[in-house]
């Protein structure tokens, strides 16, 4: 089968797509053919090395945690999946991914693909919108009422994150760059302004403070602590990024978070979105041989919005 995979740690031109053999589903696995993969940028991350301790990779290693696809073929122990049943899952981080046509996934990740939408594109679902549902659910307990800030709702975890939000009732705003703007007023957004301007501490912006701020962007230690202090006493901060120092003195409680694969919660997106309550958003769709280019593109600035590829 053809697959992206890589030797050694390093910049995209380690990726190398080509001709590898095809693995086979052990004990509480199926082989998935990969109808779409999705570039994250914790891909880029383990490719260059920067995760080695937190997911160790054994070499060459393909990567693409997320995966929507067909069951192929069932392993041992395989529960109730069929083979020919669409699929989507968020693989784990250190194992062999779905940047190819076949991958194997433990049964755990799995949940059925959405109905309405197109197979590959599904693949932009898994890792982004769980992201985004643990940062507001698990960890923010947003509820109806209350203001959330999404800083940088531009990209794709930040889109799930204002629909998600505004479904559960709250007052959203959205800071992202003027392409974006549009994307999430039709998200339900209830304000979008730009970037954040971080010359005055707390940065200025309408509505503050907030119950909730979402930091989804990369910030130095002293603007995450503007950030902390447009959060509401009692609030919450949650950033996907740079840890964030807490302020015990206004009861502020601040989280670093790190996505998990969670086949119920999955599920309960898939739900969403064949009910017309969650939209998909895809950038582009490039095959899969031009993924070092998408990692190329995405290291220089040049990438924004979510890209699957296509075996």
């Amino acid at each position: 089968m053809k697959a992206v995979r890589y030797n050694r740690f390093g910049d995209s031109d380690v990726l190398a797509y080509g001709e590898i053999e095809r693995p086979t589903p052990t004990t509480g696995q199926v082989l998935v053919r990969v109808a779409g993969t999705s570039f994250n940028p914790v891909d880029a991350a383990i490719r260059a090395g920067y995760l080695a301790e937190a997911f160790p990779v054994a070499f060459p290693h393909v990567p693409g945690i997320d995966v929507a696809g067909t069951i192929a073929e069932r392993g041992d122990e395989a529960g109730d999946w069929q083979v020919g049943q669409a699929v989507v899952a968020f693989l784990p981080m250190n194992a062999d991914g779905a940047a190819a046509e076949y991958v194997v996934a433990p049964v755990e990740a799995l949940a059925a693909a959405p109905q309405t939408v197109n197979l590959a594109d599904a693949a932009a679902l898994p890792a982004v919108g769980l992201t985004a549902w643990q940062a507001l659910f698990d960890h923010a307990g947003v509820k109806v009422g209350q203001t959330v800030l999404v800083n940088g709702a531009g990209g794709a975890v930040g889109g799930y994150a204002v629909q998600l939000a505004k479904r559960a009732g709250a007052v959203v705003t959205a800071t992202a760059g003027a392409p974006s703007v549009e994307r999430l007023r039709d998200y339900g957004a209830d304000r979008t302004i730009g970037y954040l301007d971080y010359v005055t501490t707390p940065p200025t912006v309408d509505g503050a403070p907030f119950d909730i701020v979402l930091n989804l962007v990369t910030t130095t230690p002293e603007q995450t602590a503007g950030l902390v202090e447009l959060v509401k006493d009692g609030g919450v901060l949650v950033s996907t990024t740079t840890p964030a120092p807490e302020d015990p003195a206004r009861g502020v409680r601040t989280v670093q978070l790190f996505a998990r694969s969670d086949a119920a919660q999955l599920a309960g997106l898939v739900q969403r979105v064949d009910a017309g309550e969650l939209r998909i958003d895809v950038a582009a769709r490039r095959p899969l041989d031009e993924l070092a280019v998408v990692h190329r593109e995405a290291g220089a600035g040049q990438r924004t919005g979510k890209v699957v590829l296509v075996p």
